[in-house]
């Protein structure tokens, strides 16, 4: 399996961003009736929503998340090595989202920026990408992005997607230290899986695929430019791969249940982590939740929901183990020791890149 292990690197930081804009579910009642809205709650345990507006893109999350880390953390902007987008929302088809945020943050020359990209399993790819960069050059800081708008994509009358997503952004710093505890992950993907949670429409392999709405067999209308999401497919998903990767974790590090303080798990819904947790035999309340006021956030779910449980707790290191699993397929977990004085409270924004809306030739 492909499992990483990295000395001398740790988890300097972590900031997080959220629009200022709450959308509470049960403002759907009127389209999708009492009934339905009140077993969605239930089931997912989501209650309100974090929605970006039009102009708002996923990188101005991770920019404001961003740019208070590097201040908080006292950073110059100058020394970071590296700068690593991941998300399935860029602001263009091209260039990489990860080179307007390095113009934005004023970054160096000598730094290095690419985009991932990936969705529910960004923050455990991303920082075994960056920890695997950083190890093998001489990069000492770098910081990894991840933020995600997934309810840009949701078809409003959609009773599967349309109450879940939320967004937000996520920006974590990485530096090289001597005597830093080890960080050690493994990464997982089943291609097969690609159509499980699928925008199909927009990219190009299909770039101009009717925009009129049609009925799916899940009995939802919406676009093929919308997300549609197999709920069976992913579910049997994430109670037997997600599992079994944790307890291969378990098996690799020589680690249990007992050894972690906490378990940040992807926000997929409250029944998935319920499940797990019995799976697992982890105790609910070794798993933090932030989904029921931010929904589920995808890219960013592990950073956003360590800064809302840890961002206000002073001077406790906590020994984690994180897991981002979803569309793709792909999973992975990872384990870190982190300061909470490194987790930074959630920030809410409205700030937008208004130099990054291009529409005409005589911007550029």
């Amino acid at each position: 399996m492909p499992f990483f292990k990295f000395q001398n690197i740790r988890i300097a930081g972590i900031a997080s961003a959220v629009p200022t804009n709450t959308v509470n579910v049960d403002s759907f009642i009127p389209s999708f009736g009492e009934e339905v809205v009140n077993k969605f709650k239930t089931m997912t345990g989501i209650s309100e929503y974090r929605k970006t507006h039009d102009k708002q893109t996923a990188s101005d999350l991770g920019f404001v998340a961003a740019k208070k880390l590097l201040y908080e953390k006292n950073i110059d902007s100058k020394c970071i090595g590296a700068i690593i987008f991941v998300s399935h929302s860029p602001d263009y088809r091209r260039p990489a989202t990860a080179c307007v945020l390095h113009k934005r943050l004023e970054l160096s020359k000598e730094c290095v920026a690419f985009d991932m990209n990936l969705g529910c399993s960004a923050f455990v790819y991303g920082i075994l990408a960056v920890c695997s960069l950083m190890q093998s050059s001489d990069i000492n800081v770098a910081l990894l992005v991840v933020a995600e708008t997934i309810s840009k994509i949701v078809y409003p009358m959609d009773r599967s997607t349309a109450m879940l997503f939320g967004d937000a952004g996520s920006a974590i710093l990485l530096v090289k230290e001597e005597g830093s505890e080890e960080i050690q992950g493994l990464l997982r993907s089943d291609g097969s899986g690609y159509k499980a949670i699928i925008a199909p429409a927009g990219g190009f392999r299909n770039m101009y695929a009717s925009t009129e709405p049609m009925m799916w067999p899940d009995g939802n209308e919406r676009t093929l430019y919308n997300t549609n999401m197999n709920g069976t497919d992913v579910f049997n998903f994430t109670i037997s791969d997600v599992p079994k990767a944790i307890r291969d974790f378990f098996n690799h590090t020589n680690t249990c249940v007992e050894n972690y303080d906490y378990f940040i798990l992807h926000q997929a819904n409250k029944f998935i982590l319920k499940q797990l947790s019995k799976k697992l035999k982890i105790p609910e309340e070794k798993i933090p939740i932030c989904l029921d006021h931010y929904g589920n956030t995808s890219a960013p779910a592990i950073p956003l929901t360590l800064c809302d449980t840890f961002g206000h707790v002073q001077g406790t290191v906590i020994n984690t183990l994180m897991c981002g699993f979803g569309v793709g397929l792909s999973w992975g977990v990872l384990s870190a020791k982190i300061n909470t004085d490194s987790i930074i409270p959630v920030v809410e924004t409205d700030e937008y890149f208004a130099e990054g809306i291009i529409n005409s030739p005589n911007q550029l």
